[in-house]
């Protein structure tokens, strides 16, 4: 069966797509989890914010022994950012980071007794903490309903035509939209997954995509 092709589509004719394409994501990745490796909230938290503009695998690679050094933000709250560079000298932007972390490690202890809070609010007021990054240390971490958007999602959204919006938020309002609530965790790291393995951005394999039956491909 070929892909779906574009047309001018109602709002009700999208929902009722969307829920097909949750179904056959659902079928294809059926346990999605996060593929960064993290045994907290901390951990998590640290894992995210490392990840920015590099892969999950780099951040795995460095997170083991900076983990047995700094296992909680009090450890990390009492030492200068230059103790933390070395251990991910590795990573883009790691001074960035290293300084981000440390600040965040002090007003976790200072302001939150030392633990991540559950609270979007509070965690994007941390250093370093977007939007995305708080959705997904909610999602994660204390298992809240969120649909962080990064480049794979924003990408696959598009291409689906669930959305036409470039902005990260306005495409997650978008899906948030079309799908329930109890499925925005496993969608979300369903779609990283099918941009990373089947959807790339320069080279989608559309040929053997099992959501092609739904997939207008746009912008392919």
């Amino acid at each position: 069966m070929g892909a779906r092709k574009p047309g001018r589509e109602s709002a009700t004719q999208r929902r009722a797509r969307a829920l097909r394409i949750l179904v056959l994501l659902r079928d294809t990745y059926p346990n999605p989890r996060c593929e960064l490796d993290f045994k907290d909230p901390w951990q998590l938290l640290v894992a995210v914010v490392l990840s920015a503009q590099c892969t999950d695998v780099n951040v795995n690679k460095a997170t083991p022994a900076l983990f047995a050094r700094f296992p909680t933000p009090q450890a990390m709250a009492e030492v200068d950012a230059r103790e933390v560079e070395p251990f991910i000298r590795t990573l883009g932007l790691f001074r960035t980071k290293a300084a981000a972390l440390v600040v965040t490690a002090h007003r976790l202890v200072h302001q939150h007794g030392g633990v991540v809070p559950a609270d979007r609010q509070a965690l994007e007021a941390l250093p370093g903490v977007g939007r995305k990054t708080a959705s997904v240390v909610l999602a994660n971490a204390f298992g809240v309903p969120a649909l962080a958007v990064d480049t794979h999602v924003g990408r696959l959204a598009r291409r689906l035509g669930l959305s036409g919006e470039e902005d990260p938020r306005k495409v997650e309002d978008d899906l948030c939209a079309l799908w329930p609530s109890d499925a925005w965790i496993d969608a979300h790291h369903a779609l990283i997954l099918h941009g990373r393995r089947q959807c790339g951005a320069r080279a989608p394999a559309c040929g053997t995509c099992a959501l092609l039956p739904q997939c207008p491909q746009k912008g392919v």
